[in-house]
C-alpha cells in the first residue's frame, strides 16, 4: 500500500504557521513583561512617595535589607518549589490581614456608624434568627424550609427591627456596649468556632466543645488585662477577639495540622522578628529614618485643604468601608438571586422564554454602560423622583447619602455579578442535576446542595472583580452629590459621605506639591491596601470552595 507524503504546499503552510505561532508567543510574552514592569514602576513610585523613602539614610536601607529583605528572599527561594508551604504562607498572611481589616470594619460599622443599641435591635430581629436557621440547616439537611426562613428573616427582620427600634434599643442600653457585643458576637462566635473545629478541622466533639467554651471564657478573663491598656476599650477587645481571633486561629490550627505546611510559620516569624530587629539596629546605629505621609495620624485624622502635614483620610476610609459593605450585600443577594432565577427557574421556550432572552441580552449590554450613566440613573431614581405609592410618599434617599451611593454603585456592578454568576451556574453539568432529581431532591434542594457549592468559586470571582471596580469609582458618586471633602464620618444610612477616591481626587488639584505627591500617594496606597486585603480574603474563600467542589 502506497504511503502519502506531505506536499510542498502543506510543508510550507506548516512552516509559516509555526513561525506565526512562535512570533505570537514571544510578542505576547514581551507585551506581558512590559505591562508588568510598567505597573511595577508605577506602584513603586507611589509607594516611594507615600512612605517618604527618599528621606531615609543609606544605613536604614542596609539595616532592613539584612534583617528583613534577605531572610524573606531566602524563604521565598525555599518555598518556590514547595506549593504546600506557599499555600500555608498565603493563608497565614491573607487571613491575618483580613482579620485586621474585618476588625476595623466591624468597629467602624458597629461603634462609629451604628450605636451598640441599634446593632442589638437588628441582631435580635435579623442577624440572630438568620444565623440560627443557617446553623440548624447545617445539622439537619432535611429541613427544606431553612432557605425560605433565612430569606424571610432578611426581608421581614429589618421591618420588625425598625418598628421596635425604641424597645430593643432600650433593652440594649441596659446591657451596655460590652454586654451587647458579648451576647451578639462572642457567643455566636463560640458556636462558629466549635462548628469549624469539628466540621473543617475534623477535631473530636470534646475538643470542639472545649474550643467553643474557651472563647467566651477568654473574653471574660481578658477584660482585666485589657483594662490596663487605656488605648483598647472592652468593646474593641470583644470585637477583635471574634473578628480577628477566629480567622487567625483557624488558619494557624489548619496549618499546624499538616506537617508539610509547618515551614509556612517561618514567613510571619521572619516578617515580625525581622522588622523588630531592624527597628533595634536602626535605633542603635542612629540611622536616618523615612518621613512617611502614610502614618497613624493620616488614617485617624480628618482631611485638611491647607496643611498637608495635618491631612487625614479617616472620614473617607469610614465612608468607603461603609459603602463597600452595603454594596457587597446588595449585589451578592440580588445578583446571585437573579442569576439563579434566570438559569434555573425562568422558562426557555414560548413567549416567556423570549422575554428571558431579551432580559439576558439587556443585562449583557448594561455591563458595558459607562459609569457616569449609572450616576445619572441613581440621581434620577434615588434622589430626584417624587412619587406617591398609596399611603407612602417616596421622595428619594437624599443627596449624597450612604444609602443612595450604595444603591447607585450596586446598579453599576450588578450586571457584572449577574453575568459571572450565570456563567458559573451554567458550567455545572446537567448530569449532576439529574442525579439529584433521581435521588428525590426538589429543585431548591438541588440548587442549594449541588449547583451553588460547585458554582460558588465562579460567582465569587465575578463578585471580587465587580467590587474592585466599585471601590474605585468616582463618577457615580459625583453625579449623586457625594461630597469631595467631608470632615466627619457618616453616622447612618442617610447621612452624607465621602469616599477615598473622592478625597484623593480633591487633593490632586491642590497647588501644594506636598498634597499632589505625598498626601495623594498615601491615599492611593491606603485604597490599594483595602482593595487587596478584601480581594485576598475573597480569593482564599473562593479557593476553599473550589477545592471542596473538586
Amino acid at each position: 500500500m502506497a504511503t502519502q507524503t506531505p506536499t510542498q504546499e502543506t510543508t510550507e503552510f506548516g512552516e509559516v504557521s509555526r513561525l506565526k505561532g512562535i512570533a505570537f508567543k514571544y510578542t505576547s510574552f514581551a507585551a506581558s513583561i512590559v505591562g508588568i514592569l510598567a505597573l511595577g514602576v508605577l506602584l513603586a513610585y507611589v509607594f516611594w512617595d507615600a512612605f517618604g523613602l527618599e528621606s531615609a539614610g543609606t544605613t536604614w536601607y542596609l539595616s532592613y535589607t539584612v534583617t528583613l529583605l534577605v531572610p524573606l528572599l531566602a524563604f521565598f527561594a525555599y518555598a518556590r518549589t514547595r506549593p504546600d508551604v506557599v499555600a500555608g504562607a498565603f493563608e497565614l498572611f491573607s487571613l491575618t490581614l483580613g482579620g485586621v481589616m474585618l476588625t476595623v470594619a466591624t468597629v467602624i460599622v458597629l461603634s462609629v456608624i451604628a450605636s451598640p443599641p441599634v446593632w442589638f435591635a437588628y441582631f435580635l430581629t435579623v442577624v440572630g434568627p438568620a444565623i440560627g436557621m443557617y446553623v440548624y440547616g447545617q445539622y439537619n439537611r432535611e429541613a427544606t424550609w431553612v432557605g425560605l426562613g433565612i430569606l424571610a428573616a432578611v426581608v421581614v427582620g429589618p421591618v420588625v427591627g425598625t418598628l421596635g427600634l425604641g424597645t430593643f434599643s432600650s433593652l440594649g442600653a441596659m446591657l451596655g456596649a460590652p454586654g451587647i457585643y458579648f451576647l451578639s458576637l462572642v457567643l455566636p462566635g463560640a458556636g462558629m468556632a466549635a462548628f469549624l473545629a469539628h466540621d473543617r478541622l475534623e477535631l473530636s466533639k470534646r475538643q470542639s466543645i472545649g474550643i467553643g467554651v474557651g472563647l467566651p471564657v477568654l473574653a471574660i478573663v481578658g477584660v482585666p488585662v485589657v483594662d490596663m491598656v487605656p488605648q483598647i476599650a472592652r468593646s474593641v477587645w470583644l470585637i477583635g477577639l471574634v473578628m480577628f481571633g477566629l480567622p487567625v486561629g483557624f488558619t494557624v490550627v489548619n496549618t499546624a495540622q499538616r506537617r508539610e505546611r509547618w515551614a509556612a510559620f517561618a514567613f510571619p516569624a521572619i516578617a515580625i522578628l525581622g522588622f523588630l530587629l531592624g527597628e533595634f539596629v536602626v535605633g542603635v546605629v542612629g540611622a536616618t529614618e523615612p518621613s512617611p505621609w502614610l502614618d497613624w495620624q493620616y488614617v485617624t485624622s480628618g482631611p485638611s485643604i491647607s496643611n498637608a502635614a495635618e491631612a487625614g483620610l479617616y472620614p473617607a476610609i469610614i465612608g468607603s468601608v461603609f459603602l463597600i459593605v452595603l454594596v457587597s450585600v446588595f449585589t451578592f443577594v440580588f445578583g446571585v438571586g437573579t442569576a439563579i432565577y434566570l438559569e434555573e427557574y425562568a422558562p426557555a421556550t414560548g413567549p416567556l422564554g423570549t422575554i428571558t432572552r431579551l432580559v439576558n441580552v439587556n443585562i449583557s449590554n448594561l455591563a458595558g454602560v459607562p459609569s457616569v450613566v449609572y450616576g445619572l440613573l441613581g440621581l434620577g431614581i434615588f434622589v430626584n423622583i417624587n412619587a406617591q405609592l398609596g399611603p407612602i410618599t417616596y421622595a428619594g434617599f437624599g443627596v449624597g447619602t450612604v444609602f443612595t451611593a450604595s444603591l447607585t454603585l450596586s446598579l453599576l456592578i450588578l450586571p457584572i455579578v449577574v453575568i459571572s454568576a450565570q456563567e458559573a451556574i451554567r458550567s455545572v453539568p446537567d448530569s449532576l442535576r439529574q442525579a439529584s432529581y433521581g435521588m428525590g431532591a426538589t429543585r431548591w434542594q438541588t440548587i442549594r446542595n449541588v449547583v451553588l457549592p460547585r458554582s460558588l468559586p465562579g460567582i465569587l470571582t465575578g463578585t471580587i472583580l465587580a467590587l474592585g471596580r466599585a471601590i474605585g469609582e468616582t463618577a457615580p458618586l459625583i453625579m449623586i452629590g457625594a461630597a469631595t471633602t467631608k470632615f466627619s464620618p457618616p453616622s447612618g444610612l442617610f447621612s452624607k459621605l465621602t469616599a477615598m477616591p473622592m478625597q484623593i481626587y480633591a487633593w490632586a488639584f491642590q497647588p501644594s506639591p506636598d498634597f499632589r505627591y505625598g498626601v495623594v500617594a498615601a491615599g492611593v496606597v491606603t485604597l490599594l491596601i483595602v482593595l487587596l486585603t478584601m480581594n485576598s480574603v475573597a480569593i482564599l474563600v473562593r479557593n476553599k470552595y473550589q477545592q471542596e467542589a473538586h
